[in-house]
Protein backbone atom coordinates (compact mmCIF):
# COMPACT_ATOMS: atom_id res chain seq x y z
CA UNK A 1 0.00 0.00 0.00
CA UNK A 2 1.46 3.70 -1.14
CA UNK A 3 2.43 5.08 1.73
CA UNK A 4 2.32 8.64 0.00
CA UNK A 5 -0.74 9.05 -2.45
CA UNK A 6 -0.18 9.20 -5.81
CA UNK A 7 -2.07 13.05 -6.88
CA UNK A 8 -5.08 11.97 -8.70
CA UNK A 9 -6.70 14.75 -11.80
CA UNK A 10 -9.55 14.86 -9.28
CA UNK A 11 -7.41 16.15 -6.76
CA UNK A 12 -5.04 18.50 -8.35
CA UNK A 13 -4.77 21.88 -8.21
CA UNK A 14 -3.92 23.94 -11.69
CA UNK A 15 -0.22 23.38 -11.54
CA UNK A 16 -0.34 20.10 -10.83
CA UNK A 17 -3.26 19.48 -13.32
CA UNK A 18 -1.32 21.51 -16.07
CA UNK A 19 2.02 19.12 -15.16
CA UNK A 20 -0.13 15.80 -15.20
CA UNK A 21 -1.88 16.68 -18.52
CA UNK A 22 1.55 17.34 -20.03
CA UNK A 23 2.66 14.02 -19.10
CA UNK A 24 -0.60 12.26 -20.61
CA UNK A 25 0.17 14.16 -23.86
CA UNK A 26 3.62 13.35 -23.91
CA UNK A 27 3.61 9.64 -22.55
CA UNK A 28 -0.19 8.36 -23.39
CA UNK A 29 -0.24 7.59 -19.68
CA UNK A 30 1.03 9.29 -16.18
CA UNK A 31 3.30 7.31 -14.13
CA UNK A 32 2.61 6.50 -10.70
CA UNK A 33 5.84 7.93 -9.36
CA UNK A 34 5.23 10.87 -11.35
CA UNK A 35 1.73 11.17 -9.49
CA UNK A 36 3.73 11.12 -6.12
CA UNK A 37 6.70 13.77 -7.56
CA UNK A 38 3.26 16.19 -8.04
CA UNK A 39 2.94 16.37 -4.45
CA UNK A 40 5.46 19.21 -5.05
CA UNK A 41 5.32 20.80 -8.41
CA UNK A 42 9.25 22.17 -7.98
CA UNK A 43 10.30 19.02 -7.56
CA UNK A 44 8.19 17.46 -10.41
CA UNK A 45 8.81 19.95 -13.29
CA UNK A 46 12.82 19.51 -11.82
CA UNK A 47 13.20 15.82 -12.32
CA UNK A 48 11.28 16.40 -16.15
CA UNK A 49 14.06 18.84 -17.10
CA UNK A 50 16.75 16.65 -15.55
CA UNK A 51 15.13 13.36 -17.59
CA UNK A 52 14.09 15.58 -20.36
CA UNK A 53 18.26 16.48 -21.04
CA UNK A 54 19.93 13.32 -20.15
CA UNK A 55 17.87 11.28 -22.27
CA UNK A 56 18.91 13.72 -25.11
CA UNK A 57 22.59 12.85 -24.50
CA UNK A 58 25.33 10.68 -25.76
CA UNK A 59 23.53 7.22 -24.30
CA UNK A 60 21.33 5.49 -26.44
CA UNK A 61 18.13 4.29 -24.94
CA UNK A 62 19.08 0.83 -24.01
CA UNK A 63 22.27 1.48 -22.18
CA UNK A 64 19.98 4.30 -20.27
CA UNK A 65 17.31 0.94 -19.58
CA UNK A 66 20.44 -1.44 -18.42
CA UNK A 67 21.95 1.44 -16.19
CA UNK A 68 18.15 2.11 -14.36
CA UNK A 69 17.39 -1.97 -14.42
CA UNK A 70 20.58 -2.53 -12.63
CA UNK A 71 20.56 0.25 -10.40
CA UNK A 72 16.67 -0.84 -9.54
CA UNK A 73 17.73 -4.28 -8.18
CA UNK A 74 20.98 -3.10 -6.59
CA UNK A 75 18.55 -0.22 -4.73
CA UNK A 76 15.82 -3.17 -4.28
CA UNK A 77 12.76 -0.75 -5.84
CA UNK A 78 10.49 -3.03 -6.89
CA UNK A 79 8.53 0.24 -8.48
CA UNK A 80 11.37 0.68 -11.03
CA UNK A 81 12.71 -2.59 -11.49
CA UNK A 82 8.77 -3.36 -12.89
CA UNK A 83 9.25 0.31 -14.83
CA UNK A 84 12.38 -0.14 -16.42
CA UNK A 85 11.37 -3.71 -17.43
CA UNK A 86 8.84 -2.72 -19.40
CA UNK A 87 10.46 0.43 -21.02
CA UNK A 88 13.64 -1.69 -21.77
CA UNK A 89 11.29 -4.57 -23.63
CA UNK A 90 10.38 -0.70 -25.78
CA UNK A 91 14.34 0.11 -26.09
CA UNK A 92 14.74 -3.88 -27.33
CA UNK A 93 16.16 -5.59 -24.10
CA UNK A 94 15.76 -9.29 -24.70
CA UNK A 95 14.81 -11.10 -21.39
CA UNK A 96 18.18 -12.50 -21.10
CA UNK A 97 19.45 -8.96 -21.07
CA UNK A 98 17.41 -7.79 -18.46
CA UNK A 99 18.53 -10.56 -16.39
CA UNK A 100 22.35 -9.67 -16.94
CA UNK A 101 21.62 -6.45 -16.06
CA UNK A 102 20.12 -6.82 -13.08
CA UNK A 103 22.68 -9.17 -11.85
CA UNK A 104 24.92 -6.05 -12.82
CA UNK A 105 26.59 -7.07 -16.43
CA UNK A 106 25.70 -6.68 -20.04
CA UNK A 107 25.47 -9.22 -22.58
CA UNK A 108 27.27 -6.47 -25.02
CA UNK A 109 31.14 -5.47 -24.07
CA UNK A 110 30.61 -2.30 -24.07
CA UNK A 111 27.62 -1.78 -22.20
CA UNK A 112 28.77 -4.02 -19.47
CA UNK A 113 31.28 -2.06 -18.54
CA UNK A 114 28.67 1.48 -18.26
CA UNK A 115 26.74 -0.93 -15.93
CA UNK A 116 29.26 -2.05 -14.23
CA UNK A 117 30.66 1.29 -13.82
CA UNK A 118 26.90 2.61 -12.24
CA UNK A 119 26.56 -0.01 -10.37
CA UNK A 120 30.32 0.67 -8.51
CA UNK A 121 29.17 4.62 -8.79
CA UNK A 122 26.22 3.76 -6.39
CA UNK A 123 28.16 1.49 -4.21
CA UNK A 124 30.69 3.44 -3.41
CA UNK A 125 28.87 7.06 -3.53
CA UNK A 126 30.86 8.22 -6.19
CA UNK A 127 34.39 6.87 -5.50
CA UNK A 128 35.16 4.85 -8.41
CA UNK A 129 38.78 3.66 -9.27
CA UNK A 130 40.83 5.41 -11.62
CA UNK A 131 40.91 1.48 -12.99
CA UNK A 132 37.41 1.99 -13.25
CA UNK A 133 37.02 5.24 -15.09
CA UNK A 134 40.00 4.15 -17.96
CA UNK A 135 37.98 0.74 -18.21
CA UNK A 136 34.56 3.17 -19.68
CA UNK A 137 37.45 4.69 -21.78
CA UNK A 138 39.20 1.77 -22.87
CA UNK A 139 35.61 0.61 -24.46
CA UNK A 140 35.12 3.85 -26.37
CA UNK A 141 33.51 6.25 -23.42
CA UNK A 142 34.35 9.62 -23.41
CA UNK A 143 34.38 11.79 -20.88
CA UNK A 144 31.43 13.71 -21.85
CA UNK A 145 29.33 9.67 -22.04
CA UNK A 146 31.23 9.08 -18.25
CA UNK A 147 29.55 12.47 -16.95
CA UNK A 148 26.16 11.07 -18.38
CA UNK A 149 26.44 8.09 -16.49
CA UNK A 150 26.97 9.63 -13.47
CA UNK A 151 23.76 11.67 -14.13
CA UNK A 152 21.94 8.73 -14.85
CA UNK A 153 23.12 7.01 -11.85
CA UNK A 154 21.91 9.87 -9.77
CA UNK A 155 18.64 10.27 -11.23
CA UNK A 156 18.15 6.57 -10.38
CA UNK A 157 19.24 6.77 -6.86
CA UNK A 158 16.31 9.50 -6.67
CA UNK A 159 13.39 7.47 -8.47
CA UNK A 160 14.68 4.40 -6.23
CA UNK A 161 14.33 6.19 -3.34
CA UNK A 162 10.74 7.69 -4.23
CA UNK A 163 9.89 4.35 -5.31
CA UNK A 164 10.71 2.79 -1.74
CA UNK A 165 9.49 5.24 0.38
CA UNK A 166 6.74 6.02 -0.91
CA UNK A 167 6.05 2.57 -1.90
CA UNK A 168 3.84 3.58 -4.76
CA UNK A 169 1.31 1.74 -6.09
CA UNK A 170 3.14 -0.49 -9.51
CA UNK A 171 1.19 0.49 -12.74
CA UNK A 172 3.45 -1.62 -14.92
CA UNK A 173 3.63 -5.61 -15.16
CA UNK A 174 4.83 -6.23 -11.89
CA UNK A 175 8.55 -8.21 -11.82
CA UNK A 176 9.31 -9.42 -8.07
CA UNK A 177 12.78 -8.21 -6.96
CA UNK A 178 15.72 -10.98 -6.18
CA UNK A 179 16.74 -11.39 -2.56
CA UNK A 180 20.06 -9.01 -1.86
CA UNK A 181 23.30 -11.17 -2.52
Amino acid sequence: MSRITAVSNENANTEQRSLLDAIQSQLGMVPNFLRVFAHSPDALKAFLGLHHIANKGSLDAATRERIALALAQKNQCEYCLSAHSAIGRKAGLSGAEIEANRAGSSMDVKASVAVKFARALAEHNGEVTNMELQSMRDVGYSDADIVEVITHVGMNILTNILGKSSRVEIDFPKVALKLAA
